[in-house]
């Protein structure tokens, strides 16, 4: 039998803040600057989910050294950017939240200053003040599952007794991996059939999310 759920664990980008349309466009724009032809669909595929580092080899491995400091330096300018004129929190977020009655923290790949921006942007970041975990903390980013393992050990939760809210096929991996059920969030840009597996419920409107948390 499944253990009572005691810990809601958030990932923030497409979860809490609809900033991965932002990072897709940034990426595909930088991937035709230096020299890197990007779809939606690839950016989608090899970076949603992942962390800085990570992603920073991946430009480094494709087109050399220095392509990962440059990614880095570059996309966080630009990003920043693109959050100040026109970040929105995840359509339903609040509503989900305000029905939430257990308590909650975030684990996500960005680093802590992206996601004091982008939650304080959004106004989110008071309400997980304190309680937010960053993949520059572990190891290992997803999909292994250091972050939400550490997410659990800093709360004093059970990893059986973590429910994950991910909107990444790495994000879902990881959760398996750290022995925790998870919601996949399919409402933005992840197809639905990359988060489905075991344990994994997956959703469309995050509205939904109180009523999915106490059917668990």
């Amino acid at each position: 039998m499944n253990r009572a759920i005691e810990l809601v664990i958030f990932d923030c980008d497409g979860v809490l803040v609809d900033s991965e349309r932002i990072a897709v466009r940034v990426n595909v724009g930088l991937g035709a600057e230096l020299g890197w032809p990007l779809t939606e669909e690839e950016v989608v595929e090899r970076f949603i989910g992942r962390s800085s580092a990570s992603i920073a080899g991946q430009w480094a491995e494709r087109l050399g050294p220095e392509a990962g400091p440059l990614w880095t330096k570059l996309f966080a300018e630009r990003h920043a950017a693109a959050v100040d004129t026109g970040l929105l929190p995840v359509d339903g977020i609040a509503e989900a939240l305000a029905g939430l009655t257990l308590p909650s923290c975030v684990a996500s790949s960005g680093e802590h200053a992206k996601m004091r921006h982008t939650l304080g942007r959004t106004g989110l970041y008071p309400y997980f003040e304190g309680r937010i975990f960053s993949a520059t903390e572990v190891p290992h980013g997803k999909p292994a599952p250091d972050l939400f393992l550490h997410a659990a050990r800093r709360s004093g939760v059970d990893p059986a007794a973590c429910l994950v809210v991910e909107d990444s096929r790495y994000g879902v991996q990881a959760a398996r991996a750290a022995g925790m059920r998870s919601l996949g969030y399919a409402g933005g840009l992840t197809p639905a059939d990359r988060l489905e597996g075991p344990g994994t419920t997956v959703f469309t409107d995050m509205r939904d999310l109180p009523a999915l948390v106490a059917s668990l």
